[in-house]
């Protein structure tokens, strides 16, 4: 999805100001067409995710004729399992063990998984910020799973990420999805949660399982209640 500035003020809830002194600055990922700038919508979210921007609920919203994926972030979790003391020295060990771990359909070959994910970490790492990673493909159609999956691994020791904020990561979100749509609206949600100061208090004291998952519960409700509000102001 190609945003405009417009698009993008509103989502992040800033001045279209704003948003033309991060593009002057260099910042903000952006694709410049003539004298317009268009956005995408995954590389925003990652960019707003790694610098703790909020994002607004408009986020959620699909075009009416759109199928919106059935699995939220507490079903894609549920599917890909919560880990605890993960092992690996380095980036490349950590996400390996983590790809071993994942629940993933037999003929997923996890050896091209893995260089995948290190490719795009090579891009720009996926940390952001506070000892949180979410390794992503940047594809998620060539894998070729039938739904939704997000593996929670905390590893046994930091790992550098070269993160914005210079912490080792001791917390990895993997997302897989089988669809673009199905990866935008899952590293939506994740983004939001993230946000939720309770949810991400639990992320970076490595909860239980149940606090875990209670917490995304309770931010998955909250969205569909400002999805509602904003629904609302649309019909009025």
């Amino acid at each position: 999805m190609q945003l405009t500035v417009k698009d993008v003020a509103k989502l992040l809830d800033v001045n279209e100001k704003t948003i033309y002194r991060w593009l002057k600055q260099g910042s903000l990922p952006a694709y410049q067409l003539g004298n317009q700038y268009r956005f995408n919508k995954a590389e925003l979210l990652e960019w707003a995710t790694s610098r703790q921007i909020g994002v607004s609920a408009d986020l959620f919203q699909e075009p009416s004729n759109a199928q919106v994926p059935v699995n939220g972030l507490f079903q894609a979790l549920t599917s890909g399992g919560i880990y605890y003391r993960i092992e690996g020295d380095n980036k490349e060990s950590a996400l390996k063990s983590v790809v071993g771990l994942m629940r993933l359909p037999q003929e997923v070959d996890r050896d091209f998984l893995l260089q995948v994910l290190l490719a795009r970490e090579a891009i720009a790492s996926t940390a952001v910020g506070d000892g949180i990673a979410i390794p992503h493909v940047r594809n998620p159609i060539v894998l070729h799973v039938t739904e939704p999956i997000v593996s929670l691994c905390f590893l046994e020791k930091p790992i550098d990420f070269g993160s914005l904020d210079g912490k080792p990561v001791t917390c990895l979100f993997t997302l897989i999805s089988p669809t673009v749509k199905a990866h935008l609206y899952l590293l939506s949600r994740l983004a939001f949660s993230l946000r939720d100061e309770g949810f991400r208090a639990v992320i970076e004291k490595q909860g239980t399982r149940d606090e875990i998952y209670a917490g995304i519960k309770r931010v998955e409700a909250g969205i569909k209640q400002e999805q509602a509000a904003v629904e609302t102001r649309e019909v009025s």
